[in-house]
C-alpha cells in the first residue's frame, strides 16, 4: 500500500460512513426499513475509547425519515453492517441509539506500517490547491528586531509549515518597510548622530522624537568611517539620504543574517518602496476614487470612508468625546494635502497585490495584539476595493514576559531601550527559543521562564521531547551492536502490539496528520508543541511497561517497528518547527 498523504483516522471515518451508508441501504432494500431518503449523519471519533472508535448518530438522525424509534433504526442498520475484510472488528449500540464502531487490528497495524514506511508521514493533501502567503515578522529595518519579533518568527513560520504539510502552496514572506515617515525619521536621526561625531551634542541635540539606540550610533559612525567630515556642511537633506542609502541595506542584511540564524528562510523579501517606484499606490488610491470610496478633502487629501467598510468586520477608529460618550469613526486619509501618501495607502496596495496580483488565496499576516484596531479597517479596505475581506486573515499575537525565578525579569540590553532577538539568543539555545515561543495560542500571553529553558531536565518541555527521541536512537543503536536490527515486519508481528500501552501510543502516532491540519485551519502550531510532548510521554510509558530487548523475535521487531514510528513522528513534528531531534543526550 502507497502511505502518501495516510491520515488514519480519515481513513477509519471515510470507512465507516461507507459502511453505515451501505448498511442502511441495505436494510431498505429488504424492507427491515421503510423506504426514504437517507438523511444526513455525524461520523465522529468520541474523545473517550470506551465509546467506541468511531460513533455515528444515524439513527437518530434517521427518526423522522423511517418513522421509526432511533434504537429499532441502529438494529436494524448494524444487522446489515459486514465488517470482513474492513477496518473494524465490533460493533455496538449505545444509549437512544448511538452506533459505536471498535477498530480492528488492522488498522493499528496500518498506522505502524504507515510511519515506518513513509519519511514524510503527518503530511496530507487536504489543502491541495490552496496557494497561502504567510506574511510575518516584517520587522521595522530602522532598528534590531525584539522579542515581539521573536515569537512572531517562531509563530509564523511554524504556522507556514503546518500549512505546507496540510497540502497547501505556501509562501513566506517579509515585508520591508523601506518608505514613508519612519524611514525619514530614522535619516534624521542618523545625520544627527553623524554631525554630533564633528560638532558634539550640545550643538546638534537628538529630539526625542528621534530613535535613540545604540545601533543609530553604530551606524553613523560606520559612515564617517567611510566619508569622514565630508557631509558636515552638506545640506541636511542630502546627508539624510546618503546615510539612509548607507545604513538601510545594512540594515535589511542585518534582519535576513539575525533571522537566518534562527532558521527562518523567506520566499519573498517585499519592498514598500517598490509599490511607490511602481505606481501601485497611486493605482489603488484611483481606484478607490473611481467607485466612490475616497473623495478629495477642501484641503486636497484624499479621504477614505472607513467606516463604512469596515463595520461588516468590527469596530475601529473610535475615539471617545471629552463628555465621554463614543464618536463615530471618522475617515481616513489615504493621500496627504502635500500629496504624499500615507502609511494606509501603501498597506492597501500591498495587500492587493497578494490577492489580485499574485493571486492567493489567502493571506495570513502574524501581528502584535496592538495592531488590533487595524484588522477590520484592512479587511474593510479589501472589501472596498472590490476584493473579498475574509480572504485576508490576521493572527494577533500577544505579548512575551520574560520570567526568571519565578519573578518578571528584566534583560541587559546592549542596543536601546528593547530587548532584542540577538539578545534572547545569547541566552537561550534556538530550540528552546522556538518550541517555547509555540508551546501557547498566539492570542495568550506567553510567559517565557530563562530557567526553564536551559534546564537539562524532564522538566524542560523542548529537553523532553529531544530526550525521547534520542532514547529510541539509543535502543536502535545498543540493540544493533549486538547484532539485532530491525527489518520488515509482517502484518502478523504487528498484530501482536496488543497491551493497553502500545494501543494507546499508536492511537496518538494516528493523530499526527489531523493534529497539523487542524494547526493550519486554526492558525495555531501550539497543537503540535502539546502533541509531541503527548507523544513522548506515552513513548516512555510504553517502553517502562513493554520490553523490547529480550522478547521472542517476532515481537521484538513489532516493538522496534514502534519504537522506529515514534520516532519518525517525534522528528517529523520537531522538524516541522526547526527544533533538532538529536541521536544522543
Amino acid at each position: 500500500m502507497d502511505y502518501k498523504n495516510y491520515n488514519p483516522r480519515q481513513a477509519a471515518l471515510t470507512e465507516a460512513r461507507a459502511l453505515l451508508t451501505d448498511a442502511a441501504k441495505a436494510a431498505v432494500a429488504d424492507g427491515t426499513l421503510p423506504a426514504a431518503e437517507l438523511p444526513d449523519f455525524i461520523v465522529e471519533i468520541p474523545a473517550d475509547v470506551k465509546n467506541g472508535d468511531v460513533a455515528s448518530n444515524i439513527a437518530m438522525a434517521g427518526a423522522r425519515a423511517f418513522h421509526k424509534a432511533p434504537r429499532q433504526i441502529a438494529e436494524a442498520i448494524t444487522a446489515k453492517l459486514d465488517l470482513n475484510g474492513t477496518l473494524f472488528s465490533g460493533v455496538d449500540i449505545a444509549g437512544p441509539g448511538f452506533i459505536n464502531l471498535f477498530l480492528g487490528q488492522d488498522w493499528f497495524t496500518s498506522v505502524v506500517r504507515a510511519a515506518c514506511a513513509n519519511p514524510e508521514y503527518g503530511r496530507t493533501d487536504a489543502g491541495a490547491g490552496k496557494k497561502y502567503n504567510v506574511e510575518f515578522v516584517s520587522a521595522n529595518p530602522t532598528g534590531p528586531m525584539h522579542m515581539g519579533n521573536a515569537r512572531g518568527g517562531a509563530l509564523g513560520d511554524g504556522l507556514a509549515a503546518c500549512l505546507d504539510w496540510a497540502g497547501c502552496d505556501v509562501t513566506r514572506e517579509f515585508y520591508i518597510n523601506d518608505a514613508g515617515n519612519q524611514i525619514q525619521k530614522f535619516g534624521k536621526s542618523l545625520a544627527i548622530r553623524y554631525l554630533q561625531l564633528y560638532k558634539g551634542e550640545e550643538a546638534c541635540p537628538l529630539p526625542e522624537e528621534c530613535y535613540q539606540g545604540a545601533d543609530i550610533i553604530q551606524r553613523a559612525k560606520e559612515f564617517a568611517e567611510v566619508h569622514g567630515d565630508s557631509y558636515v556642511n552638506a545640506d541636511f537633506e542630502e546627508l539624510k539620504e546618503a546615510l539612509i542609502a548607507d545604513a538601510l541595506p545594512k540594515n535589511i542584511a542585518g534582519l535576513q543574517r539575525d533571522l537566518g540564524k534562527y532558521r527562518i528562510d523567506y520566499d519573498v523579501w517585499f519592498h514598500e518602496s517598490d509599490l511607490h517606484k511602481s505606481g501601485a499606490v497611486q493605482a489603488v488610491v484611483d481606484k478607490l476614487l473611481e467607485i466612490g470610496a475616497c473623495y478629495k478633502a477642501e484641503d486636497g487629501a484624499i479621504m477614505y470612508r472607513s467606516a463604512q467598510y469596515a463595520a461588516k468586520y468590527g469596530v475601529v477608529n473610535k475615539k471617545k468625546a471629552d463628555d465621554g460618550s463614543e464618536e463615530e469613526a471618522k475617515d481616513e486619509v489615504l493621500v496627504r494635502a502635500n500629496g504624499i501618501p500615507t502609511y494606509f495607502a501603501a498597506d492597501i496596495a500591498y495587500h492587493y497585490n497578494k490577492l489580485a496580483v499574485r493571486g492567493f488565496d489567502k493571506a495570513i499576516d502574524v501581528w502584535g495584539a496592538d495592531h488590533h484596531g487595524h484588522v477590520a479597517r484592512m479587511k474593510g479596505a479589501m472589501d472596498a476595493i472590490g476584493l473579498d475581506g475574509s480572504k485576508l486573515d490576521v493572527v494577533l499575537m500577544q505579548l512575551v514576559r520574560l520570567m526568571k525565578d519565578g519573578q518578571p525579569f528584566k534583560m541587559s540590553k546592549r542596543t536601546g531601550k528593547a530587548i532584542t532577538l540577538t539578545d534572547l539568543l545569547e541566552e537561550i539555545p534556538i530550540d528552546a527559543a522556538r518550541f517555547f515561543f509555540n508551546m501557547r495560542e498566539p492570542n495568550s500571553t506567553l510567559d517565557f521562564d530563562l530557567d526553564l529553558a536551559v534546564e537539562e531536565t524532564s522538566q524542560n518541555p523542548v529537553y523532553y521531547v529531544q530526550y525521547a527521541h534520542a532514547r529510541i536512537c539509543s535502543i536502535l543503536k545498543n540493540l544493533a551492536a549486538e547484532g539485532i536490527s530491525p527489518r520488515p515486519v509482517t502484518a502478523a508481528e504487528l498484530d501482536l502490539l496488543t497491551t493497553s500501552e502500545e494501543k494507546e501510543l499508536i492511537r496518538k502516532l494516528a493523530t499526527l496528520p489531523e493534529e497539523i491540519i487542524g494547526a493550519a485551519k486554526n492558525y495555531d502550531p501550539a497543537r503540535l508543541t502539546h502533541y509531541v510532548i503527548d507523544t513522548a510521554t506515552l513513548f516512555h510509558k510504553f517502553y517502562n511497561a513493554c520490553r523490547v530487548k529480550g522478547e521472542e523475535e517476532p515481537l521484538m521487531q513489532a516493538r522496534l517497528a514502534l519504537c522506529m514510528a515514534t520516532r519518525i513522528v517525534i522528528e517529523n513534528v520537531l522538524g516541522l518547527l526547526k527544533i533538532t531531534a538529536p541521536e544522543s543526550m
